[in-house]
């Protein structure tokens, strides 16, 4: 039978929770402080880790920003190596041209290959290239033969024959000339991944410099050389003290 006194009182432990000997406890004994199992010591650290973590990062951004660390770089990034050979000197010309004039032209260079009675999409190369390039007009005055020049018995007047002005060759301008467009077939893709022309465009880079030299004959620029040479010299002749000059060009 129960005492009185135990009718109300709150059990002291349970059997699971035990942190001392129930055989030699005694009843007088202060209760043992209850275990926390709601994992506040496991966050609390994880949560100090984060916090290290983010100060660590803190700490080296502000370092690499004053200079003292080296940047840090994607050890997978792409990366050039040059291993050209020295430029070869084969040549020196010494030239005596006088260029008066030079032209800008812009070509549109549309070439197709392919095969008779072969569709398009299994054989067939088109290539849409747009090509820019220059044109230099030029008096070459290592050309002036003995009596080119004649003055009069008083040396007010001189007469001057040059040779007609030439054209030079069309320089194309790869910086601003580039491929609009392009299409292959898959017989040409598949001969491409197998063994691929490195020279491909070698003969459309041709075909746009004929053109830019075929357009700078059509477009007068011969004509403005000859200008431009005659108002040169008239300006140097003058300074000589001569009075009349007449600049004459040999036929073309």
């Amino acid at each position: 039978m129960a005492r009185e006194g135990d009718i109300n009182e709150p059990t002291r432990t349970f059997p699971g929770h035990l942190t001392s000997d129930p055989l030699t406890a005694r009843p007088d004994d202060p209760p043992e402080p209850p275990v926390s199992t709601s994992g506040g010591r496991p966050v609390r650290g994880l949560l100090l880790v984060l916090g290290a973590a983010a100060l660590t990062v803190v700490v080296l951004l502000g370092v690499r920003a004053t200079g003292f660390l080296p940047d840090f770089r994607n050890p997978f990034a792409t990366q050039q190596t040059d291993r050209s050979q020295p430029p070869l000197l084969t040549s020196i010309q010494d030239l005596s041209r006088y260029v008066a004039a030079e032209g800008a032209f812009q070509v549109v260079v549309d070439l197709q290959n392919d095969r008779r009675n072969v569709p398009d999409w299994l054989l067939n190369e088109r290539t849409l290239f747009v090509g820019a390039g220059s044109v230099e007009a030029y008096v070459d005055f290592a050309t002036i033969s003995e009596g080119a020049i004649t003055q009069s018995a008083d040396g007010t007047s001189v007469e001057v024959k040059l040779p007609a002005p030439q054209l030079a060759r069309a320089n194309l301008d790869l910086e601003t000339s580039y491929v609009f467009a392009e299409q292959r077939g898959l017989l040409n893709r598949v001969g491409e991944l197998v063994n691929g022309d490195p020279n491909r465009q070698r003969e459309i880079y041709r075909l746009a410099e004929e053109r830019i030299t075929a357009a700078a004959r059509d477009s007068g620029l011969a004509q403005r050389a000859q200008v431009n040479t005659r108002k040169m010299l008239e300006g140097l002749l003058r300074s000589l003290g001569y009075e009349q000059i007449t600049v004459t060009y040999a036929t073309p």
